[in-house]
């Protein structure tokens, strides 16, 4: 009778070699413990270590756009107060920005790979949909000492949609962290001490999502304001070196179809006497601070007043311009500017003002500001002419 532990065709064998048989029935009892030890913890593994979920990049899901937070965006890297952009996400400065109550501002630009902007000379360049740009508004406590830290205000975002432009406002808290979505504006009593080394103590008026609309309006559509070749040709410290601005997002493949560095306009920085001429810094200056509504397709053209850069028409830059659409902004005077006479010139006395339907530009001040009215009047007192 055959062995019933054994195979029919191994009894011989194992009749004749019972040693090694032996060993053999040994060496299948632990190599079948073995796998058994491997299959259990196989399935232990497959229960309690998963493979990393794939999660999309948030800055392409543009239909869940607005977050709740800036965070979400994933915009900037590390502590988010260090305004540090994560990779891909491109600094930029101004040459001449927007006068904001004196607030500092911190610029960067993101747009999808191999998406790219188209460059335009003078108006503002055909971003891709996807395009994210953003601006953070902040103070230092110290503008003398910047050791002694920074108060973020808001951070604005203008988010291309296939649809068009979308403004997304965002609050920063109390300890810095991060910042929400915030729609309904909101008041701030903000302090610091001046570059002049006085105390400073403004009202800042943060603007509700409605109000973007009021300056960033192109043929009442919301478009951005501040990238134009003209503002964004200069030299900027990258992390990897200085570098000119527009070559560089040219570089990353941000930008197409720029001429060569020579043929590209430049505005000169308002606040630096050596960079352009008087008249050359006053119309930068008015450039991005009033331009942008008084053009023939900003939300000011009914006043036919054209402050654009480029603009050479002296009536149409308010020379000897009487107001079409001033109303009491006029303040009684005659003419948008009376060459060689700033204080019988309509808009020095706007600018000179906070009062209700007087000020400009109507929003984004609670404050004047003193070195850019300073320099208006400048240029208007060298201007040669007479209204009479």
């Amino acid at each position: 009778m055959l062995n019933p532990k054994l195979p029919a065709d191994l009894k011989p064998f194992s009749r004749q070699f019972p040693y090694f048989y032996k060993m053999k029935s040994t060496f299948f009892f632990y190599f079948g413990c073995f796998l058994t030890i491997l299959f259990f913890a196989a399935c232990n593994d497959d229960e309690t270590i998963e493979p990393a979920e794939q999660v999309p990049d948030p800055k392409m899901n543009l239909a869940a756009m607005p977050y709740d937070n800036l965070s979400d965006y994933n915009i900037f890297e590390g502590d988010m107060t260090n305004l540090s952009p994560t990779e891909g996400v491109i600094p930029y400065e101004l040459n001449t920005p927007l006068f904001s109550d004196y607030a500092l501002k911190s610029r960067f630009i993101w747009m999808p790979e191999k998406q790219a902007a188209t460059y335009h000379n003078e108006d503002i360049f055909d971003f891709p949909v996807g395009t994210i740009i953003v601006k953070t508004f902040y103070y230092y406590n110290d503008f003398l000492d910047t050791s002694q830290g920074k108060n973020i205000i808001e951070t604005r975002l203008l988010i291309h949609r296939d649809t068009g432009w979308m403004a997304a406002p965002y609050l920063w808290n109390e300890t810095q962290t991060d910042a929400e979505y915030h729609i309904v504006g909101k008041q701030l009593e903000v302090s610091w001490r001046h570059t002049d080394g006085l105390d400073k103590t403004i009202n800042y008026v943060v603007p509700n999502k409605v109000e973007c609309t009021a300056c960033h309006n192109i043929d009442n559509n919301l478009f951005p304001i501040g990238p134009k070749a003209r503002n964004m040709n200069r030299m900027f410290a990258f992390a990897e070196g200085e570098k000119n601005q527009l070559e560089k997002l040219v570089e990353v493949g941000y930008l197409t179809a720029m001429p060569t560095l020579n043929q590209v306009p430049a505005v000169p920085l308002w606040e630096i006497v050596d960079s352009g001429t008087t008249e050359e810094r006053a119309r930068a200056y008015l450039d991005v601070n009033c331009g942008h509504c008084h053009n023939p397709r900003g939300p000011a053209k009914n006043s036919a007043l054209n402050l654009y850069y480029f603009e050479d028409d002296p009536l149409s830059l308010g020379i000897c311009k009487p107001p079409l659409a001033a109303g009491q902004g006029s303040g009684g005077l005659a003419y948008d500017i009376v060459p060689g006479q700033p204080d019988s010139s309509i808009i020095v006395y706007r600018m000179n003002s906070v009062q209700l339907d007087v000020a400009m530009p109507e929003i984004s001040r609670s404050t004047i500001h003193d070195e850019g009215v300073q320099l208006i009047r400048d240029w208007i007192a060298g201007l040669d002419g007479d209204c009479n």
